[in-house]
């Protein structure tokens, strides 16, 4: 990197100049994918074209960037659209620290922390360290050094902006004049908008130098944490560990036991017990749930201090975890089927899937750490724990939330269950579509089918809709759930003339053909 330093400030001030080209002025939408593809090829071309060879197991890594940088712009649930961006920043970031190592899989939890720190480090201090040693290196070579420093004038620029601010704001005040010409120039002009774009771009490019460097000098681990001698040294004795283990596992035992009926009875339990289904399925959920994460956390916490000289005690500690995990196991079960009640009553909701998703993937996860637990391998539990986030997160993605609570609660009302419209009215545009097709489907009830048209007509006088239109007026704010959307309600717009909007008393309500009103609030979720 360091033989030809002036790529590295051309590669990053380009894809600076992309990255304001395709967000400045635009909402979100194709533009966060086609930058991330953008930035992993102009980094990647980079790289190679100075010599540094990814390692062949970092390029699993751009497997889910992909994946969630094209979620980013196909789905507008909230939950789904906060892990697209979230999970695709995040592998990009463990690609950048494992990048010429490729050991991501071995990390530990204080690897991942260390890395982390390392990679911010990288980012604030890399590109201007980076070109010092290189102004140095002429200097010993006998060439001449480059008269035109990009890194100082970034941060000149960094420093100077404020001041400016800051003594023009003071100068303003002062003159009724100045501050006419000064607010006739940045907010009337072009210059205001010129001077923060140019800053987005020297910021952009000086974190993706400091990104790119990391990658390509830093990312070798050569030695991770713990893997010579542990972190922290076991201290707590066998004989300990094994009476807090099996004290707890007697506990979970006696709870099961005495709470089986009631952990599986069902419907039987609400009647005796005189439990409504809310109460009986929001009952002890968030405890049960506590308890296993703080299980999760006992478990390896202690499975790293504990000291297991001999085999018996391996085996015995070993022995314990497996009974811990399958007695957690066994609650989890318990909180699954308490969200199986609540919607078996009141139909499903975003707060009754993700949680049951979610416990899916935490069943699935306490699994993998009692068998890495019976095989020694402790250390890639950071590992699997981060599998089995981005497998709950590629879950929802692929289960498209809105679309599934929409057909599932109409499937639900067309068996005489029952049924709320205002909140499928409530959710987001990924719903549309789903709830279009719904309601041509000349078979169902009038009623449901009234309350389908209902939903839809909250969904066309919804600011997310609105905002969705006009943002796909723009290429670069794209989203293919607006556009699917936009279609689906053109579709059905004459089916729809017999419905009206009452906007009155600041709540939106729709009047369908056997006049019934309903509120575009979710009232009963």
């Amino acid at each position: 990197m360091n033989k030809h330093p002036n790529r590295l400030w051309i590669v990053v001030l380009l894809l600076g100049w992309i990255c304001n080209f395709l967000f400045w002025g635009a909402g979100p939408g194709i533009n966060f994918a086609a930058f991330v593809v953008v930035a992993l090829l102009g980094g990647f071309g980079l790289l190679l074209a100075n010599g540094y060879k990814p390692a062949r197991n970092s390029l699993w890594l751009i497997a889910p960037c992909l994946f969630f940088a094209g979620m980013s712009f196909i789905r507008q649930e909230p939950l789904s659209a906060f892990l697209a961006y979230t999970l695709t920043l995040v592998p990009m970031g463990i690609f950048a620290v494992t990048f010429l190592g490729g050991r991501w899989m071995e990390y530990g939890l204080p690897d991942y922390l260390f890395k982390a720190a390392q990679l911010v480090e990288s980012l604030i201090t890399g590109g201007s360290i980076f070109h010092s040693q290189v102004r140095r290196e002429q200097a010993e070579r006998g060439e001449t050094v480059t008269k035109w420093p990009i890194v100082p004038i970034v941060r000149g620029l960094l420093v100077a902006l404020p001041i400016l601010a800051f003594f023009t704001a003071l100068l303003a005040s002062a003159d009724l004049v100045f501050n006419a010409k000064v607010t006739e120039l940045f907010s009337g002009g072009k210059i205001g908008d010129y001077v923060r774009q140019l800053l987005v771009i020297l910021i952009c490019a000086y974190l993706l130098a400091g990104t790119l460097l990391h990658a390509a000098l830093r990312s070798r681990d050569e030695k991770l944490l713990g893997q010579d001698k542990p972190v922290v040294r076991p201290f707590v004795g066998f004989a300990e560990s094994a009476i807090v283990l099996g004290s707890v596992v007697i506990l979970f035992s006696m709870f099961v036991i005495v709470q089986f009926q009631y952990f599986f009875g069902g419907n039987a339990n609400i009647g005796i017990q005189g439990y409504t289904y809310s109460q009986y399925a929001r009952s002890g959920f968030n405890e049960l749930v506590s308890v296993a994460f703080f299980s999760l956390l006992l478990i390896l916490g202690l499975s790293s201090v504990t000291k297991r000289t001999e085999q018996l005690q391996q085996r015995i500690y070993s022995g314990l975890c497996v009974a811990m995990v399958a007695l957690v196991l066994v609650i989890l079960a318990s909180a699954y089927q308490r969200l199986a009640l609540a919607i078996d009553w009141h139909g499903f909701s975003r707060l009754r899937i993700y949680p049951r998703v979610f416990l899916i993937w935490v069943g699935i996860l306490f699994v993998v750490v009692v068998v890495l637990e019976l095989l020694h391998r402790e250390r890639y539990f950071a590992c699997a724990a981060l599998l089995a986030s981005l497998g709950f997160a590629i879950s929802l993605s692929l289960l498209n939330v809105d679309d599934f609570i929409v057909r599932q609660n109409v499937l639900r009302a067309a068996q005489g269950q029952h049924f709320n419209p205002s909140y499928l009215g409530t959710l987001s545009i990924d719903a549309i579509p789903a709830l279009a097709d719904e309601f041509m489907d000349p078979a169902l009830p009038t009623p449901v089918h009234e309350g389908i048209g209902a939903a839809l007509l909250c969904h066309q006088d919804s600011v997310a809709y609105r905002s969705a239109l006009s943002l796909n007026t723009d290429w670069r704010s794209f989203h293919l759930a607006g556009w699917n959307a936009q279609r689906a309600l053109a579709g059905a717009q004459n089916a729809l003339a017999g419905y009206h909007v009452n906007k009155d008393k600041f709540i939106v309500r729709v009047r369908t053909p056997g006049n019934i009103l309903y509120e575009c609030v979710d009232t009963d979720q």
